[in-house]
């Protein structure tokens, strides 16, 4: 197996350690301009390691966890930090406006995203962005814990690194519903993805964007999915009231498909489960795989608050930029 890890190393050279010496060197067999090329032989189904900055008579283990390959990732790449905390940060609320209306945004960079510059970031955009990160800001006071759980799955190395950017909404109802929310979705793509791509190292493509919300938050999110396919290639919609003041099942059946992939959640009962039980179907019966580019998911006793949807928010985020997810379909993985 050829491992990269990339690197701006500057004064130093990148070294592995294994868990079959954890004292022991291994050398690149090749130095690159952005790191070094590692070649390892596999004798187990899998093997942990740590990148490692040789400066002088000084060894830097990477932050956090160790690494863990298994024998048949196809050519893996890991990015590492050395110096950084091993939790991400979030912004101080940045305030952005279009046409009069105003929205408060977060954004949650992941652990070494100041310290490794070479890496860029898939962008997962999440409505209710107040209810995101802080208790003290969130409904209620429970938040979903969106940085905590991107945290523990870099930790466990089972997601890619995302930027995660959370808006609030400048008036709930009107924005999340139609036709309100032509007008929000024109924010979005013209003025808050177009700030967020020049201002973070991000991967703009609709590969890597994302859109997430749960009960209204879900319709919109979907809504802009379908709606913008050249911008958001994927949808998480977690408890949506779908039907309640949208179009979306009328427009679904008649308007051509777009190139998405969409997650859908509901807690048993009284969470909206009948209605994202139809909206499966109907994704179904338009040509959507389930376990493929449709996940749908019905969580006995989830309710609809913060507190449930933190709970279960790791599957999406493992639907949308887990390693096993890219694994199953051939494309590399990227570890950090």
């Amino acid at each position: 197996m050829r491992l990269q890890v990339r690197y701006p190393v500057g004064t130093g050279t990148l070294v592995l350690r294994t868990a079959r010496d954890w004292d022991h060197d291994i050398a690149p067999v090749e130095a690159t301009p952005d790191g070094a090329v590692f070649e390892l032989a596999f004798d187990t189904p899998f093997l942990a390691l740590k990148p490692c900055l040789r400066r002088g008579d000084t060894l830097h283990y990477s932050i956090g966890d160790n690494y863990v390959l298994t024998a048949h990732e196809p050519d893996p790449e890991i990015w590492p930090a050395f110096f950084a905390s091993p939790r991400g940060e979030v912004s101080p609320l940045l305030h952005f406006e279009s046409a009069g209306r105003a929205h408060a945004v977060r954004v949650y960079t992941p652990p070494g995203y100041a310290e490794n510059t070479l890496r860029t970031f898939p962008v997962l955009y999440m409505q209710d962005g107040r209810n995101l990160f802080f208790p003290d800001e969130a409904f209620g006071g429970r938040e979903w814990r969106v940085d905590e759980t991107m945290d523990r799955l870099d930790q466990m190395n089972s997601v890619r690194k995302v930027i995660v950017v959370g808006v609030a909404p400048h008036d709930r109802m009107r924005d999340y519903t139609a036709p309100g929310y032509e007008a929000y979705g024109a924010f979005l793509t013209r003025t808050l993805k177009p700030a967020i791509d020049a201002g973070w190292r991000t991967r703009p493509g609709p590969d890597s964007t994302v859109v997430s919300g749960s009960s209204l938050g879900g319709v919109v999110s979907l809504h802009l999915a379908w709606r913008h396919p050249e911008v958001f290639g994927g949808a998480m919609c977690l408890s949506s009231t779908f039907g309640f003041q949208d179009d979306l099942f009328a427009r679904l059946e008649t308007e051509p498909r777009p190139p998405i992939r969409v997650y859908l959640d509901s807690g048993w009962p009284r969470d909206n489960y009948d209605e994202t039980n139809a909206m499966r179907d109907l994704l179904v019966a338009r040509g959507f795989t389930l376990g493929d580019d449709l996940l749908a998911f019905s969580f006995p006793e989830g309710t609809h608050h913060e507190t449930s949807w933190a709970d279960r928010l790791h599957v999406p985020f493992q639907f949308f930029f887990g390693r096993a997810w890219a694994a199953s379909r051939g494309t590399r993985p990227r570890l950090t």
